[in-house]
């Protein structure tokens, strides 16, 4: 079973208006659970669009979004806020971290939306932090952070709840090439040792290629499925 499965997605934009706009033109794809998917291509081509459909974060006009055997495309607003915060974790090019806050709050917030002890979920957001490389940082603000700190502090917040997925939107977007290096190198550990699902959205041809397997979208259309030279283990 998909972990995710699109059909026939369409997306309009002021439906039914003079100045209608059809952004997604049917799409459709598969991702299995524990694969490093991709989903590659310019400026317009739908990207985010796609990803907003995916995270929840926005609704089709027409067609079936399936998330773990769960058709999520009538769900309430309520039920898709529960569903995103419980199964899906989000990494920003522009991290979105709340500023005037410390690394370890910002990564118990999912927690705390999800109703976990504050006990249990500062305990977690120091392990997490730890995990991702932070353990001396947890208690600077977003503004005494380099670019880098920031995604890894983003990165841990995504996984505060064990999400079934993670959603990377150009997430080495604003870092330099070395620190973009250290963010992938992290996705990577996530979905080797932990098996995470990760879908990382990109405009970025090298960076697609790091992935197990290309979607590459054009025109609100999905025009390629192939394999990444991560699938045969060269990163």
């Amino acid at each position: 079973m998909s972990l995710i499965r699109l059909e026939n997605i369409i997306k309009k934009y002021h439906e039914g208006e003079e100045n209608e706009l059809e952004v997604l033109h049917g799409v459709g794809l598969n991702i299995e659970e524990g694969e490093f998917v991709s989903i590659v291509g310019e400026s317009g081509s739908g990207k985010s669009t796609l990803m907003n459909i995916i995270g929840l974060l926005d609704r089709p006009n027409s067609g079936s979004y399936f998330l773990n055997g769960q058709d999520v495309s009538e769900t309430t607003d309520n039920e898709r806020s529960r569903i995103r915060n419980q199964q899906i974790g989000f990494v920003f090019q522009t991290y979105n971290l709340i500023p005037r806050t410390t690394a370890v709050s910002n990564v118990e917030v999912p927690m705390m939306y999800a109703g976990v002890p504050k006990r249990e979920r500062t305990e977690r957001a120091q392990w997490l932090l730890e995990r991702v490389g932070m353990k001396e940082r947890m208690q600077h603000r977003p503004e005494e952070l380099s670019g880098g700190q920031k995604q890894r502090v983003a990165i841990a917040r995504a996984m505060a709840n064990s999400p079934a997925i993670l959603l990377a939107d150009e997430p080495t977007g604003a870092l330099d090439s070395q620190t973009g290096r250290s963010i992938m190198d992290l996705f990577h550990e996530l979905n080797e040792k932990e098996h995470r699902t990760i879908v990382l959205i990109t405009h970025s041809l090298p960076l697609s290629e790091e992935t197990q397997r290309i979607l590459t979208l054009m025109d609100g259309r999905i025009i390629g499925d192939r394999k990444g030279k991560y699938a045969s283990g060269k990163h």
